[in-house]
């Protein structure tokens, strides 16, 4: 029922990630629309954005929401804020968290290698690539490419992983510490618009029955 008429190629799949056709102004208003209604504590809001910046930082592309929803829930925050917050990572951060994630990662882990997100999107796709081969090599259709996984994981997928651990934490704290109090400012405000038109609801029927009753 909501799938599109004529889906959208892998190119326009990719030019709509980094050029909406409603723009990214329409694309962040909608988000903070969506987090504004969120029926949850401020806290718990927060601490779901915090775990979906967080896992933004992590080499698990294409996973990030599924993670971010599952970290969330064992966290006991709110899991839809925490799908929301995993668009921190978009196709304009990626190149800047990736170079930041394999930076430390190769600093701990004394790995060498590129940071040029090119290269790195590549290897990524290659590695996808290579686990649909050894997957068809379980069932006889070829050969398997262990060899070009061991070799991914060591060299990129293990420092990205690491890496990210500590530029993510810092990002979530910084998510959950900013938004937390304009999430509870945003709701004390709701709150009282609520209760005023309550009020003014209540003081129009008190009008009107007591209208009522002079007239009677």
């Amino acid at each position: 029922m909501f799938k599109r008429r004529k889906p959208l190629s892998i190119l326009q799949w990719v030019r709509e990630g980094i050029l909406p056709r409603a723009g990214w102004r329409r694309v962040v208003e909608y988000l903070v629309h969506r987090l504004r209604r969120l029926p949850d504590s401020p806290h718990k809001i927060s601490l779901g954005i915090a775990c979906g910046v967080f896992t933004s930082f992590s080499p698990f592309f294409g996973l990030h929401i599924i993670v971010a929803m599952g970290l969330a829930w064992i966290l006991r925050g709110n899991v839809l804020a925490s799908a929301i917050g995993t668009f921190f990572g978009n196709p304009i951060t990626f190149p800047f968290i990736a170079y930041i994630s394999l930076e430390v990662g190769r600093w701990l882990t004394g790995a060498g290698g590129t940071s040029d997100f090119g290269v790195i999107a590549r290897s990524f796709a290659n590695a996808a690539e290579g686990v649909w081969l050894t997957t068809k090599s379980f069932f006889g259709y070829g050969p398997s490419s262990w060899d070009r996984l061991a070799a991914f994981f060591y060299d990129l997928f293990l420092p990205y992983l690491i890496g990210g651990i500590i530029p993510g934490l810092i990002g979530g704290v910084l998510a959950y510490y900013l938004s937390r109090p304009l999430v509870r400012a945003y709701q004390t405000r709701r709150r009282e618009k609520k209760l005023k038109r309550i009020a003014a609801r209540t003081a129009a029927k008190q009008r009107i029955a007591n209208v009522n009753q002079q007239t009677d």
